[in-house]
């Protein structure tokens, strides 16, 4: 999917798989699996932010770990398939073929933002410590360089430089982000992918640190990959977005057209189940859907939303709906939706 012929993508995602054994009986055999992510494939471009919404269970943070191969130390054993590649330097390198020790030369242009402020610092470590690790790992800086620039990763994400002495518990959450935001940018990355950032944070405070990512993104040049469950909150930051659903992508487009104008059934629910605060809209038609989400470890034949689709035919069970160009970058996986509107 290259929406951006004369521009390079900065990563290409290629029929990603991701799949979690499970093992049960006396002698632990594998007996069923999780598909998590299931044939994904997408492009990210330089400079833009790429929202990725859906239900959770849906596979948005699984697809973030596996594009920072990541999951085969948090689960080994995991199976990755397809491929997760990133340019430099003119060329492409699929991280999902590297070593542990091929790959250390790439950590330093992806880092991440993790969803939880409070689990995702070690309440052992100093704030400056935290900060200061990843340029002990990256870098050959001084240890007085080191410090200095410390302090301008705080400053630059709205905290104190006298605060780099103290623990992560002397902390509000909104604080304790911006840490794991000065954390991320400590490498000076290529790319952030931001793992519900704002989900664990009180309504008020979601607002600044979404306002203070975007001014950062203009202000570095980052490419961003911003990953929630809430709509409005991506379509706020977000220049495009990919919509999930068990583990595939049922709609990409733009920002605007994903949010004001969807075409898959699923996006319409997902849309229509964001709250409204003016109380005149409110009447407006929503989507219901019926039935439970389907369990990854079985999913249904052909479209795996089809169970809880308003629109399904028996026809939907027969394959998996391919993503079609609809025109100006807006890619849905529905043959009903394409052929009704083509």
């Amino acid at each position: 999917m290259n929406e951006k012929l004369d521009i390079k993508p900065l990563l290409k995602v290629r029929e990603l798989h991701v799949h979690f054994p499970i093992f049960g009986g006396i002698l632990q055999r594998k007996v069923a699996e999780v598909k998590a992510v299931d044939g994904v494939s997408f492009d990210v471009f330089p400079g833009e932010t790429v929202g990725v919404v859906g239900e959770s269970g849906c596979g948005k943070s699984t697809l973030g770990k596996a594009i920072l191969n990541v999951l085969r130390i948090t689960a080994p054993d995991v199976h990755v398939a397809g491929e997760i590649s990133i340019e430099k330097d003119g060329e492409y390198t699929d991280l999902n073929t590297l070593s542990k020790k091929d790959i250390m030369p790439f950590r330093a242009d992806i880092q991440m933002i993790f969803q939880d402020p409070f689990s995702s610092l070690n309440p052992r470590m100093i704030v400056q410590d935290i900060i200061k690790e990843p340029l002990d790992l990256h870098t050959k800086l001084t240890t007085d360089e080191k410090k200095e620039k410390v302090a301008w990763l705080l400053d630059k994400v709205g905290l104190s430089p006298e605060q780099a002495t103290r623990y992560p518990h002397e902390f509000s959450g909104g604080q304790r982000q911006r840490i794991g935001i000065a954390r991320a940018l400590a490498t000076n990355p290529r790319m952030i992918i931001a793992d519900e950032p704002v989900s664990a944070l009180d309504v008020s405070i979601q607002a600044q640190v979404i306002n203070l990512m975007m001014d950062l993104q203009q202000e570095f040049d980052l490419t961003n990959i911003f990953i929630a469950h809430d709509l409005s909150v991506v379509e706020h930051i977000s220049d495009r977005i990919i919509v999930m659903y068990l583990g595939s992508i049922v709609e990409v487009g733009k920002s605007d057209d994903i949010y004001y104008n969807p075409k898959h059934p699923y996006s319409k629910a997902l849309l229509s189940s964001v709250p409204v605060p003016n109380p005149a809209a409110r009447n407006k038609t929503r989507v219901v859907l019926t039935g439970d989400v389907p369990s990854p470890l079985a999913k249904p034949s052909g479209c795996g939303f089809r169970t809880r689709c308003p629109i399904a035919k028996p026809e939907c069970a027969q394959s998996i709906p391919e993503l079609k160009d609809m025109g100006d970058g807006h890619f849905i996986a529905c043959p009903i939706v394409t052929e009704a509107t083509s």
